[in-house]
């Protein structure tokens, strides 16, 4: 920990979301484990949102750091967001949620129980997400503590829903989003490659997010937005994760499906050669060609819709 001026960079991506904020600090200032340091980027907000986070920064008992970039999307915030961390761990929390006042002190603890000679084989230690009512968010781990990966625990176990955690600083700095894909780009596919280089995560049954659906949330966005980050999803999932085809048959099915939706969406606006070309398994070209017809038909209706 020498090399780390704290334990946790909590970051927070924020866009013109200076009415949702105050949730994200309240929770902090509330943390009962303080080593941390916030790190709010701001995509371009046109409210005000920089005067209130440097506000906040003048008397919270936390470092607060401010950075704003030009409207790019929260993976380029991300990234930018790592580079100028100074901690060993890293948490992303969105600006519009919050975390119950043990959060950090549960994620720190499931860290430090990790025996500190084996911690080098691990990428992260992720926990549950609640609704305000307190209801689980998706899906609880097959065991409160569980060692293995997130490709692992979602196409071989089967656990769906928002999940929440940290990551290792050093790791993000070596898998960045991928910047020139434009739009939305899901996180599955950093830590989808974080998994596949050989690291694994430790997955504990506690809650460490409070979740809120927001009414600007992704899965309100317009295709134009999502297309190529949804494609490049799909296309993650058919070209590496194949393999789990026997245990998640639907899953495959339908990102074929979404490969050949969002494919026709790039194509005809000329943005398909920033994205990955091509399915080189035959077993993802067949589930393609047999998924043609439903993609071809959820393009027509994204076209007939105006999307």
């Amino acid at each position: 920990m020498a090399d780390h001026a704290h334990v946790f960079t909590v970051f927070t991506a924020t866009y013109n979301r200076a009415h949702t904020l105050r949730r994200v600090y309240d929770s902090l200032f509330a943390q009962t484990f303080r080593d941390f340091e916030w790190v709010v980027v701001d995509d371009g907000s046109t409210d005000d949102t920089e005067a209130l986070v440097q506000a906040w920064a003048a008397q919270a008992p936390f470092p607060v750091r401010f950075f704003r970039q030009a409207h790019r999307h929260k993976k380029a915030a991300f990234n930018l967001g790592v580079r100028q961390a100074r901690a060993e761990l890293f948490l992303a929390l969105d600006s519009d949620d919050s975390m119950p006042p043990d959060a950090l002190a549960i994620l720190h603890q499931a860290w430090l129980d990790i025996p500190a000679e084996r911690r080098g084989q691990y990428a992260s230690v992720t926990g549950l997400c609640a609704r305000p009512d307190g209801t689980i968010v998706g899906d609880r781990y097959p065991r409160d503590v569980m060692d293995s990966t997130p490709v692992e625990a979602y196409f071989g176990m089967d656990v769906r829903g928002e999940k929440f955690g940290f990551t290792r600083t050093e790791l993000l700095a070596r898998f960045p989003f991928p910047e020139h894909i434009e739009g939305f780009v899901p996180e599955s596919v950093v830590w989808w490659a974080i998994a596949r280089a050989g690291y694994r995560s430790r997955f504990i049954n506690r809650v460490v997010r409070h979740y809120e659906d927001s009414a600007d949330s992704i899965s309100r966005a317009p295709v134009r937005d999502t297309a190529p980050g949804l494609y490049l999803l799909a296309h993650e999932m058919l070209s590496h994760h194949l393999r789990y085809f026997v245990r998640r048959p639907t899953t495959f099915l339908l990102a074929a499906a979404r490969h050949v939706r969002f494919g026709l969406h790039l194509g005809r606006e000329g943005r398909r050669a920033a994205c990955p070309q091509g399915l080189r398994k035959p077993g993802a070209i067949l589930l393609c060609t047999v998924m043609a017809p439903l993609g071809g038909f959820l393009y027509l209706r994204d076209r007939y819709r105006g999307a």
